[in-house]
């Protein structure tokens, strides 16, 4: 990966760049996202990464996060020059007011935060469902409870309170969509204290991938269609 495409994709997926960029891989080898001018929501931007990938791939995107994106997100938007195709809203993903409106919904990592408990990740999918086009696609990649370890220091050093997806729910929590696919990635990267420890327990992590269960890992990512 070259020095400019390294820049970019820590702008799109912003931490443990090694394990969350495989989201992006699969998704840009599953799902037909460039140059189709699709009309796309991501949820939970917050810092606008996911926004700027869709929208560098020709789509219009609706950003949104619950009280708006970041100013930062407009920054980089503007910076590698997509901003003509995005727009901003703040919005409530418990709550989306749009139906039948979006080719594309698009997430990353707010299950945990906004559901407090676990029938609540069903009816944050739905919304999503609803707000798709019929035959629209979802993106998705959300932290997993993974193991004992990972939750242990979660409590010590990462997020309090997150209610984490487990492999077991993903049949009831996307049962509103027609096809669901998914695979897994990351156990180490999310213990490094900096970026450049995270990126190198996530290149052991990629030696480890197929020795290490999937429930055992902490990211999935996926694609369900409506």
């Amino acid at each position: 990966m070259t020095a400019d495409k390294k820049e970019l994709m820590q702008q799109i997926v912003g931490w443990d760049v090694e394990n969350w960029s495989k989201a992006v891989d699969y998704w840009e080898k599953n799902a037909a996202v460039k140059g189709r001018e699709l009309e796309c929501l991501e949820l939970g931007s917050a810092m606008g990464g996911m926004s700027l990938w869709l929208a560098l791939n020709q789509n219009k995107v609706l950003c949104t996060d619950l009280n708006g994106p970041e100013p930062w997100a407009h920054e980089l938007h503007r910076k590698y020059d997509c901003h003509t195709r995005v727009s901003y809203e703040a919005l409530n993903a418990m709550n989306i007011p749009y139906e039948n409106a979006f080719d594309l919904v698009l997430f990353k990592s707010i299950m945990g935060g906004i559901c407090a408990d676990d029938d609540s990740k069903k009816r944050l999918i739905d919304q999503m469902h609803k707000a798709l086009k019929p035959g629209g696609t979802l993106l998705f990649a959300e932290n997993l409870e993974a193991t004992a370890l990972h939750q242990a220091a979660r409590k010590r050093f990462g997020t309090k309170g997150w209610n984490y997806l487990r492999l077991s729910e993903m049949d009831q929590v996307f049962a509103s969509f027609r096809s669901v696919q998914y695979s897994t990635a990351g156990f180490l990267g999310c213990f490094g204290r900096t970026e450049r420890q995270r990126a190198l327990l996530g290149k052991a992590d990629a030696l480890l991938d197929k020795l290490i269960p999937a429930t055992s890992k902490y990211i999935v990512f996926g694609i369900a269609v409506k």
